[in-house]
């Protein structure tokens, strides 16, 4: 199977590792990547502001460099979130032109029909559901709110072995990030992700994850300013660095 993968921004510039990890996973499994390098920003920087106009060109371009791809698979649920559930409104019927959008744990667990990974963590793990992760792309069962039937994100890291899953109190709780609402709100911002913080810590997490690194941005920050010892891996570096044989990205 050959794939696009679509990377975001913030994974660009910042966590390149990310990239790199999403990449080695998918080799591992057998599927050949593809990386457009004219790819840019989804839009959902602008979009989320209220820069409608702003957002549509490069959703347009979206398409455009995706085009040859039936797959695209980005490690992000925010930015899949925004393709898959924005572009509609954006660029009307001609949408995705028959592009599908996967999250990576999406793709593995619904195309690939991954179930069970072959690799070993030992590490006690908290997983930080992401509010697009949880509600958007219904990856999870931990809220009310969703209608999911299967939780495919913990459902992989359960399959690790070694690897144990934290029990935590709050599982649906938005770490406080948003984007732009982070600058804005800064109080609120920071009291939402040091609530996070105090969960893991209190079900003694070794390792905080999630499938947006976005989220794992701002609660590493928070995290870092009050002296917490603890690891922030994206779910791709999770999933990598179980792997029996470390793959050339």
């Amino acid at each position: 199977m050959r794939v696009g993968l679509f990377i975001p921004c913030y994974v660009d510039q910042f966590y390149p590792k990310v990239g790199l990890a999403t990449v080695e996973v998918l080799r591992k499994l057998g599927v050949t990547v593809d990386y457009p390098r004219d790819q840019t920003c989804c839009g959902q920087p602008m979009f989320n502001t209220g820069c409608v106009d702003e957002a549509k060109p490069l959703a347009r371009h979206f398409v455009d460099v995706f085009a040859e791809h039936e797959y695209v698979v980005c490690p992000s649920g925010s930015c899949v979130a925004m393709v898959r559930h924005h572009y509609g409104g954006l660029l009307g019927e001609e949408g995705l032109g028959g592009i599908r959008v996967f999250e990576l744990c999406e793709f593995l667990w619904d195309v690939l029909a991954v179930d069970k990974v072959d690799g070993r963590f030992p590490h006690r793990v908290g997983l930080h559901q992401s509010c697009h992760g949880l509600r958007g792309l219904q990856l999870g069962t931990a809220s009310e709110l969703v209608g999911a039937r299967e939780d495919k994100v913990a459902g992989l890291l359960q399959s690790i072995e070694g690897l144990e899953m934290a029990d935590l109190n709050r599982p649906d709780e938005c770490c406080g990030f948003g984007g732009t609402f982070a600058v804005e709100e800064e109080a609120i911002s920071c009291a939402m992700g040091l609530d996070r913080l105090e969960d893991h810590s209190q079900a003694e997490v070794e390792v905080m994850t999630s499938v947006d690194m976005s989220c794992l941005m701002h609660l590493s920050g928070l995290a870092k300013r009050r002296g917490d010892v603890v690891r922030f891996l994206h779910i791709a570096e999770v999933l990598a660095e179980s792997l029996p044989e470390r793959a050339a990205p």
